[in-house]
């Protein structure tokens, strides 16, 4: 079905939804790359006039991609909750933002309507909204989930710890690890890439973090960020297991290169659930998506990137995870230049997660080539965090030495606690205050008694 407008003297014509969606998005390198973009920003108004006028049933009746040649399209389709949906479903795009902007649909409101929401919905509303809308609205939304601790509460803002070392040195990720807890990190998840996918080192690491959280009885949950038939062969051999972790995109082509399907996946929960490791919740999966990664793997179907993010989300939703975050700028200045595009891109991707119903975090990063800085970071994650994103990542110095990307460091995160009066998840912060980390108002202090010897247990003293 083709749409079109004519537009300060000038026609417009766009020939079906993946091009009005396309079209219709803030200007990023990678939809460029892929041919999608507008050519002008003229072009870019006159779609998004169209889009603002297109019926959120019309998402419904013209799948992006084909039903029966896409599992994540199925997925959409069939979980998709027609009396959620109710609420909103007589509504065009444009009335569907002024509905979320408005004072009276709150959190609320916005938990109701989700699973009624599909991930084109969110992405097409998304694209016709300012940056402040993004924020105020993803604000409004409060997801919760559990396994040894309650994240997203609002209020609160957790850090995954994230001790990456380039040849999985154990005294270098202990020395790590011990340096975000005193920083007061480490409340989402002790979180670590391997740098070799091997069931041995995966089964090492799980290790060494489950001692370290047994013997100070920390309030959190480990992850080895290794490739999900990894964990479950560490898992076979009765590894430490507490969350499964595994990169998702949004078409079953994109998947394919990540070697996964939506039955693997689920396989992984269910393995993970069997263990019982969670004493609050069972919350046990962690996901971590991206802007173009389904373009780098030519699993795009001539969708824009973001609109293909969106759908990533749809399938972390499958499987009532504890984390999900978007790791914004990781994949270089082929998809978002600059620190403009990757400020909008996180903004958007948390905003899209949330409304979703998911407990979205955000890898405030860039890599070293691309046109963007750490003043850049410093103004993404301030916004983040006024959006009330779950989680960021801490990372020391926030250079990761084995990934090669600049991230947020374990003081960013000390920061944006102190100037929006957040505090960590309620148990790690009862955690902090009773090892001496922090005081009851949640400023750092030196020598923590509970820790005192913890250099000596992790093997970090001679």
């Amino acid at each position: 079905m083709p749409w079109s407008i004519h537009l300060a003297g000038h026609h417009h014509s766009f020939r079906d939804l993946r091009t009005l969606l396309a079209k219709a998005t803030p200007h990023r390198s990678g939809d460029a790359l892929a041919g999608l973009a507008a050519e002008s920003a003229e072009e870019r108004v006159a779609a998004q006039y169209l889009l603002a006028d297109l019926p959120l049933a019309h998402f419904l009746e013209d799948p992006l991609i084909p039903y029966e040649d896409n599992e994540v399209t199925r997925l959409i389709v069939d979980r998709h909750d027609a009396n959620a949906f109710h609420t909103v479903s007589a509504m065009s795009v444009g009335e569907f933002r002024d509905w979320l902007l408005a004072y009276e649909t709150d959190s609320k409101a916005l938990a109701a309507v989700a699973p009624g929401l599909t991930p084109e919905m969110v992405a097409a509303v998304s694209k016709i909204m300012a940056n402040q809308d993004l924020i105020l609205v993803a604000s409004k939304c409060e997801v919760v989930s559990r396994f040894r601790n309650t994240l997203g509460l609002r209020g609160r803002l957790s850090v995954r710890l994230q001790p990456n070392h380039p040849t999985d040195n154990m005294r270098g990720i202990a020395a790590s690890m011990l340096d975000g807890l005193l920083m007061g990190c480490g409340d989402a998840v002790i979180g670590i890439n391997p740098a070799t996918d091997q069931v041995s080192t995966t089964c090492a690491l799980l290790h060494l973090m489950d001692d370290l959280i047994s013997r100070y009885e920390i309030p959190t949950q480990s992850c080895v960020l290794a490739h999900v038939t990894t964990q479950l062969r560490a898992i076979e051999q009765g590894a430490p297991v507490d969350l499964v972790f595994q990169s998702i995109a949004g078409s079953q082509a994109a998947n394919k290169s990540f070697g996964i399907n939506l039955a693997l996946l689920g396989e992984a929960r269910d393995a993970a659930l069997s263990l019982g490791r969670g004493t609050l919740g069972n919350d046990g999966m962690y996901f971590e998506t991206g802007q173009g990664s389904a373009l780098s793997a030519n699993g795009h179907h001539g969708i824009d990137q973001q609109t293909m993010e969106a759908r990533a989300y749809a399938v972390a939703r499958e499987f009532s995870p504890l984390l999900v975050n978007t790791v914004v700028g990781f994949i270089g200045p082929e998809y978002l230049y600059d620190g403009k595009q990757i400020i909008r891109a996180g903004l958007e991707d948390h905003f899209c997660g949330k409304l979703l119903g998911l407990p979205m975090g955000c890898d405030v990063c860039y890599t070293n080539h691309a046109e963007a800085d750490q003043d850049d970071m410093d103004n993404l994650l301030t916004l983040l965090g006024v959006a009330g994103c779950n989680y960021i990542m801490g990372v020391p110095g926030a250079d990761d030495i084995m990934l090669g990307y600049q991230s947020t460091s374990f003081h960013d995160a000390h920061y944006l606690r102190q100037v929006l009066n957040k505090r960590p998840a309620p148990e790690f912060e009862a955690w902090l205050e009773k090892a001496g980390i922090a005081d009851s108002q949640g400023h750092l202090r030196d020598n923590p008694p509970a820790l005192a010897d913890a250099p000596l247990a992790l093997g970090l003293m001679p």
